[in-house]
């Protein structure tokens, strides 16, 4: 039987708008996936400037200039916070892995905690660093 509602309704929860609002657990889960990515380049970004020191002093220098311009240190800070949403987030898909915390206001509340948590441990980080 066909279905006649078919044209009223939207046909995928990626149209934002009048449709379909964002939830903080699908904008964490894209997040955890996009920083997981981020952290693969900024890794790629260290190995370059200890190859870089390996390989020669004029290497080194020019590794060391980008990583230390202000463009290299808003991706380290920002590679910073990366790895601390990761981790946060990543010690919250535990808990629900152990079935903790599965609760709406837990998933919630864990969830701002998490992004809370990163952008604290971030400053604290660069404060004690």
């Amino acid at each position: 039987m066909a279905d006649v509602n078919r044209g009223n309704r939207p046909l995928s929860p990626f149209m934002i708008g009048p449709y379909y609002r964002p939830q903080i657990t699908s904008v964490l889960s894209i997040m955890h996936r996009i920083t997981g990515v981020a952290l693969l380049l900024a890794a790629i970004l260290v190995v370059w400037w200890l190859a870089a020191a390996a390989i020669s002093p004029q290497a080194f220098a020019r590794a060391d200039w980008v990583l230390t311009s202000w463009i290299g240190t808003l991706v380290l800070v920002g590679s910073l916070w990366a790895l601390w949403f990761h981790t946060l987030n990543g010690i919250r898909h535990l808990m629900w892995d152990m079935g903790r915390g599965m609760e709406m206001n837990a998933v919630h509340s864990t969830g701002w905690a998490a992004v809370a948590g990163s952008v604290v441990m971030t400053v604290i980080t660069l404060f004690f660093v």
